[in-house]
């Protein structure tokens, strides 16, 4: 099986980012567009696939940040995604927001134990706590990132005491650790703080190759926070 062409789009935070693997390349756009991400996310998704002359068409799978993040960023995102897919017929790989920032880590800083937060308003965050095993499979070698303690939306103080469970030492990634002076201390260092889809491609690649897709119509965003609900496009729930 030869290497994909995957297409990667965020909105889920303040960033904005577009990415493509084509022929083994990966090239990307990344803005902070927090109150523009319906006017961005097209002409950017536009332009990165004209700068290698693709269309969707051509595509073998959308990648897209699921979540979790502001309610109105993963839900455009997820929107955008399904209508891009459902269009030009593409399989979806959805993938975590938090699992993409510690993708971030390992390849900017080589950190296999990664502490991900982002701050979600209301004395709370996204968080969970990832360890990166290395695998191989047929098309190499990849990250395997194991949930430590599980993706959840929690205050800073139950925060900090789930991390009372946990040895060795952990990276932190994400906008939770500024956000709340009790996780300065903890978070200090933290130079990634936002999700890229450069590094969703990363975190995608596999599961491409595992066949871990889904369909357009069956995309659903996650934001961990119950009362929050989603609709799919009409008539295909």
């Amino acid at each position: 099986m030869g290497k994909p062409t995957l297409l990667a789009l965020d909105t889920s935070t303040e960033a904005c980012s577009v990415a493509l693997l084509h022929q083994g390349e990966i090239t990307y756009l990344d803005e902070v567009a927090q109150r523009t991400h319906t006017k961005r996310i097209l002409p950017m998704v536009d332009e990165i696939l004209g700068l290698s002359g693709l269309t969707l068409n051509q595509l073998d799978a959308l990648v897209f940040g699921r979540g979790p993040g502001s309610f109105t960023g993963v839900r455009v995102g997820a929107s955008v995604a399904q209508g891009l897919a459902f269009g030009a017929d593409l399989p979806v790989i959805a993938v975590s927001n938090l699992t993409a920032m510690a993708q971030a880590a390992y390849e900017q800083y080589q950190a296999e134990q990664v502490l991900c937060a982002i701050d979600a308003r209301m004395n709370e965050v996204y968080f969970s706590a990832l360890k990166a095993e290395k695998m191989r499979g047929e098309f190499g070698e990849f990250l395997h990132w194991q949930e430590m303690l599980r993706e959840q939306v929690c205050s800073p103080e139950h925060l900090l005491a789930q991390c009372q469970t946990l040895t060795g030492s952990w990276a932190t990634v994400g906008t939770g650790w500024q956000a709340y002076p009790l996780l300065s201390e903890l978070g200090k260092g933290s130079e990634i703080t936002l999700p890229s889809a450069k590094y969703m491609l990363s975190v995608a690649m596999p599961m491409w190759f595992n066949q871990e897709m889904i369909s357009a119509t069956d995309i659903e965003p996650i934001y961990l926070r119950n009362e929050v609900t989603w609709q799919k496009l009409p008539g295909r729930e």
